[in-house]
């Protein structure tokens, strides 16, 4: 079920919101009880055949948990780890089963002429993101850092809906204290007109802005896997315009979920902050998917040793957890080198930080960060090139015609064109996706993001964290002015709802 339907907005959301407030009046138990139930319809709507793997998956986690808190005793040493070390196993077995199966299937009968059959699978929704939340809490049950143990907390902190299909991901720690609060199961007007505001902005940038450019992005990036190509302006364009459609696709997801979260009582993570502002590669693995980037940092690079044995080493690692990071993203070759040419671009940045800092070098202040922000923005725009393309091959042709490779011809008669009717060269593709790329980055770039708009409604229960200062001075409070404003970009939203399409980070 997609957020961006009739059926989720007019059916499913009303019923769940009226529902948990009724029930909870009887308990807050049976009205975490309720979410946790309806998550589960949620997910059953998508697609009924992997309910069982869920389930099965929360049931063994929650078991595995507990088997780690009662042999908490010094002695049961090497039994914990042994059972941490299954659990951890069995997770990511689940994982490499149904998402990496057949890439490595593939590559190996392209490598050694074999014929063995690929498995008929498909990938479960959000796989990735309730294996990620459970193999943390494991770690953290066996670190003596879980509290909560009630399986209906656990059950709806691993299935709760907002996040179940495209994240955030969730740390325990910060969640099910959550269903503990009396106030969380109680109606606050506050906090749901907040909420309804963070889910209509989601909304207008999904439907609209999103899926707006992506119209520009196939015709430039499907010809290229079939060996055409592109010329300059033509392969920026595509590259630029698949940029903004994940920026605004992803950004929409993450202000939709955090307003259903935010309507029901309970604080979700942020996971997006304005992440083309970053002025470095390091700022802006600060500002996207911050909790991937969260759970990266936490459970794989400091597994694998951190910067505590030596600079070396350290980029070693950065290395190998970017290009794990990558590969979470999807099976396939581009994935992996996303993932690797990031973690190459974080070496680089810590090497140049280190040499910025021991030679003393100082830019005037405008030029130094104008020039980072660029190298860090054309930086990200190579690797989403990767990151969209369905082969090397395809991200190969679309990276050579951004050079200038396939030549930079403008077609001809395009000025007289825009000199007897402007409006109607606007409206030539190859024209109208550099407008809409215009538009789309002075969203992006000059106006506040959600987080600052709401910046004095994100309280209450727990305030969320990494809420940067207010770019211009534009803050969400209830007036009529806003209510107008909301609305419209409410209605607006709407207008594309008969033809829904699924998030991008819904294949991952």
């Amino acid at each position: 079920m997609l957020f961006n339907t009739f059926l989720f907005i007019f059916v499913f959301a009303p019923v769940t919101l009226f529902g948990f407030f009724l029930i909870s009046r009887l308990g807050n138990i049976y009205g975490a009880l309720w979410l946790g139930l309806a998550s589960l319809v949620f997910y059953t709507a998508w697609d009924a055949r992997y309910l069982p793997l869920l389930l099965g998956s929360i049931a063994v986690n929650f078991m595995a948990g507990r088997g780690l808190a009662l042999l908490s005793a010094p002695t049961a040493r090497t039994t914990r780890t042994i059972l941490l070390t299954m659990a951890l196993g069995a997770n990511l077995a689940l994982l490499a089963y149904y998402k990496y199966a057949n890439f490595f299937i593939d590559n190996l009968n392209r490598a050694l002429d074999v014929p063995i059959p690929v498995l008929n699978v498909v990938l479960p929704l959000g796989i990735s993101f309730f294996t990620f939340t459970q193999i943390a809490y494991l770690v953290d049950t066996y670190r003596d850092e879980v509290k909560e143990r009630n399986f209906i907390h656990y059950l709806l902190f691993v299935t709760y809906f907002p996040h179940l299909i495209a994240g955030p991901i969730l740390h325990h720690a910060e969640m099910m204290p959550q269903f503990r609060l009396a106030q969380v199961y109680r109606f606050n007007v506050d906090r749901f007109s907040a909420g309804v505001v963070m889910f209509a902005i989601g909304l207008f940038k999904k439907t609209i802005l999103a899926d707006g450019v992506a119209h520009y992005v196939g015709p430039i990036f499907d010809p290229a896997e079939h060996g055409a190509t592109p010329l300059l302006f033509e392969a920026w364009g595509g590259a630029l315009a698949y940029t903004f459609q994940l920026y605004f696709d992803f950004s929409g997801y993450c202000d939709m979920a955090i307003g259903l979260s935010w309507m029901i009582g309970i604080a979700l993570p942020l996971n997006f902050n304005s992440p083309y502002k970053a002025t470095s590669i390091t700022d802006f693995w600060r500002r996207w998917h911050m909790t991937l980037s969260r759970f990266l940092r936490d459970y794989l690079y400091i597994a694998l040793g951190g910067n505590r044995r030596g600079r070396a080493l350290r980029y070693v690692n950065l290395l190998a957890t970017m290009t794990i990071g990558g590969f979470w993203h999807g099976a396939g070759w581009t994935f992996l080198v996303w993932g690797g040419l990031h973690g190459a671009y974080l070496v680089v940045n810590q090497a140049w930080q280190a040499v910025h800092v021991r030679i003393g070098l100082r830019l005037p202040w405008g030029i130094g960060v104008v020039a980072s922000w660029l190298l860090t923005f054309v930086a990200v725009v190579v690797g989403w090139v990767f990151f969209r393309a369905d082969s090397l091959a395809g991200a190969g042709r679309m990276l050579a015609g951004m050079a200038g490779a396939h030549g930079c011809a403008l077609p001809s008669g395009w000025l007289g064109c825009a000199a007897i009717d402007p409006v109607a060269f606007a409206m030539v593709p190859a024209v109208s996706v550099w407008i809409w790329c215009a538009v789309l980055a002075g969203i992006a770039l000059g106006l506040p993001n959600t987080q600052e708009i709401m910046r004095h409604s994100l309280s209450g229960i727990t305030r969320p964290a990494t809420i940067g200062p207010a770019v211009l001075s534009i803050a969400f409070r209830r007036s009529a002015a806003w209510a107008i404003a909301i609305a419209a970009l409410l209605a607006a939203g709407l207008v594309n709802l008969p033809q829904p399409t699924s998030f991008l980070y819904f294949n991952f």
